[in-house]
């Protein structure tokens, strides 16, 4: 029998609703997913945006913060603090581009490469405690499908 008074609370009217709308389930779980994210980068010192800025300069090498944002989905304005931070921690510089005097690079430096390694060393166990609830083959699924949401080609 549910709860009476106030604050009742509806037992299984959620489970019901993400089967309904799955907009409003991918909402909720990106949302848990994302403060748990925050959560350890902060533990960690250095947080979500600030990593993946790091990890892209790794991959791809120099870019501007306009590819940065671009790629990433990071607002533009939040990539130039994030920038500045990185910067100021000596993690990124900032270097002209050859052919374009007003544009910069932001170039990865080795403390950058350095923290970065830091910071992937706990990302398998993040992962593995995050999506606990999903089988291997689950989170291969969960992966496919969220690209295609986000019409990125795996």
């Amino acid at each position: 029998m549910p709860p009476t008074g106030t604050g009742n609370t509806h037992p299984g009217y959620f489970p019901r609703l993400a089967e309904e709308r799955p907009d409003i389930a991918l909402c909720r779980a990106s949302t848990v997913v994302a403060r748990s994210a925050e959560l350890r980068a902060n533990e960690l010192g250095l947080g979500v945006g600030p990593h993946l800025v790091l990890k892209m300069l790794a991959a791809v090498g120099p870019c501007s913060q306009r590819v940065l944002s671009d790629e990433l989905r990071i607002d533009r304005s939040v990539m130039v603090g994030i920038c500045d931070s990185l910067e100021s921690a000596d993690l990124v510089r900032r270097e002209r581009t050859p052919g374009d005097r007003r544009a910069y690079a932001v170039t990865l430096t080795d403390s950058g490469r350095r923290r970065l390694t830091e910071a992937e060393e706990t990302v398998p166990a993040f992962l593995d405690t995050t999506f606990q609830a999903l089988t291997p083959a689950e989170r291969t699924q969960l992966s496919g499908l969220l690209g295609k949401l986000l019409a990125v080609h795996t």
